[in-house]
């Protein structure tokens, strides 16, 4: 049997006809032709400029999808396709439409094009949307800001800690006040995506260990004396950075005090709702793209002359995967509306009882997302056979990321934990 050497992976499992149909191009089509009907005009417009773009890079770059992801990103945040959640206003950009509904056009098209570089983006998103809760028109705050929002330096965000995984409350890391108003931190943290790449870290640490009502929250510059930073390896992800970082006496300067011992806990909490909203963007835009790979290839892939798609066995579970999909699609749509309204009306921060009730709401979404994004990603490499499994195109990228997703912004039992608690207070109101 000859074997085809070609232009994607080692060696080439599929046939050029059906690698060439399932071009970055191609696979925009199937995706705009799903959700033409769902989106508002400049929704659907913004994606499929955000689209154009990506399939444009990929030319120009002659991209293999194999290649260091973070060399990509200045020129990807100069096209403003780094975060959408916010109005930069304050910084002098103009980059529209946003807000979440935004925010989820820019991750469906990204991951489509590069599923392990929109999952490392999302990290610098997580600094990027408390600098915009909490500037106050600081210098650095607002440099570091725009370098994050511009592609130009990498964000991460630390909160988990070895020895405590999801319990972001009882930190062992701390921080200690100096003479000069300035905090000294010391302590571990784990599990930071990009942390190793990081330029800007958000660093969480209470005064007293254990006691998340003394917790603060901290602008970093990962190039002051006291930060180190270590890659730990995760297979499923191999081109993402994830790091451990370990703090000795780092020093941070007064006005990179986001909030101080008393408030870090309020401000880490007022942000996992748009963290795990993220979360969920990211695991439908996986869905979607391993449910595109898997119909386009079915729809060509012939077993005994006839296409595998028309067999029972895989169009039947197919269409299934699909409808899953679209029906989390159009949930998830319906919140992101709705956020992006309240948002309009009362400015950047939501209305605190709305933000408190989001909270079941979000951790529904990102659990339910979780496990369909596993689900379709495995069942969709199921039905391509060897073709799904072997590295001639994205799918073996979003199987590894969909299994983690549970465990990343909460565990699957953490978000359980949250929804429990959430049926008591509502069996409490009846």
């Amino acid at each position: 049997m000859d074997i085809l050497v070609g232009k994607k992976g080692e060696v080439q499992c599929i046939n050029d006809e059906i690698l060439d149909k399932l071009s970055l191009k191609n696979r925009n089509k199937f995706l705009i032709n799903n959700l033409i009907s769902i989106l508002k005009p400049e929704h659907f417009n913004f994606l499929k400029q955000a689209q154009k773009f990506y399939e444009r890079f990929e030319k120009k770059n002659n991209i293999t999808h194999k290649e260091d992801y973070y060399d990509w990103i200045p020129e990807i945040g100069k096209e403003g396709l780094v975060s959408r959640v916010n109005k930069f206003d304050e910084l002098g950009l103009n980059f529209k439409p946003f807000g979440i509904t935004a925010e989820f056009m820019r991750i469906l098209a990204t991951d489509f094009f590069d599923p392990q570089l929109a999952m490392g983006m999302g990290a610098s998103v997580l600094v990027i949307n408390p600098l915009m809760l909490h500037h106050e028109g600081i210098d650095i705050r607002l440099r570091a800001l725009k370098e994050l929002v511009m592609g130009e330096k990498v964000g991460c965000c630390c909160i988990t800690e070895p020895e405590r995984g999801s319990d972001a409350v009882h930190m062992l890391t701390t921080c200690n006040e100096q003479t000069d108003g300035s905090f000294l931190i010391n302590g571990q943290k784990i599990y930071q995506t990009n942390g190793p790449k990081a330029h800007w870290a958000i660093i969480y640490a209470c005064t007293e260990e254990n006691n998340g009502n003394t917790m603060g929250q901290f602008l970093v510059d990962t190039s002051w004396e006291g930060w180190n930073a270590e890659r730990v390896i995760i297979p499923w992800t191999p081109r993402m950075f994830i790091g451990k970082e370990t703090f000795t006496n780092l020093k941070v300067p007064n006005e990179c005090i986001l909030g101080p011992p008393g408030q870090g806990r309020e401000h880490l909490f007022e942000g996992l709702n748009l963290e795990r909203l993220g979360i969920v963007a990211l695991n439908i835009a996986e869905a979607w793209n391993a449910i595109t790979h898997a119909i386009i290839y079915c729809n060509m892939r012939k077993q005994f002359d006839l296409e595998i798609l028309k067999y029972q066995g895989v169009g039947f579970p197919l269409a299934d995967l699909w409808a899953q999909t679209m029906n989390l699609t159009l949930a998830f749509l319906h919140i992101s509306e709705l956020i992006d309204q309240k948002m309009e009306q009362f400015g950047r921060t939501l209305p605190k009882q709305f933000n408190l009730a989001l909270v079941a709401n979000a951790s529904q979404l990102k659990s339910q997302s979780a496990k369909l994004s596993e689900r379709v990603c495995y069942e969709c490499v199921n039905l391509m056979g060897g073709a799904g499994a072997c590295d001639n195109t994205l799918m073996q990228d979003l199987l590894g990321i969909s299994r983690i997703q549970e465990m990343g912004g909460g565990t699957r039992q953490i978000q359980q934990y949250i929804m429990s608690l959430a049926l008591r207070q509502l069996f409490k109101m009846i």
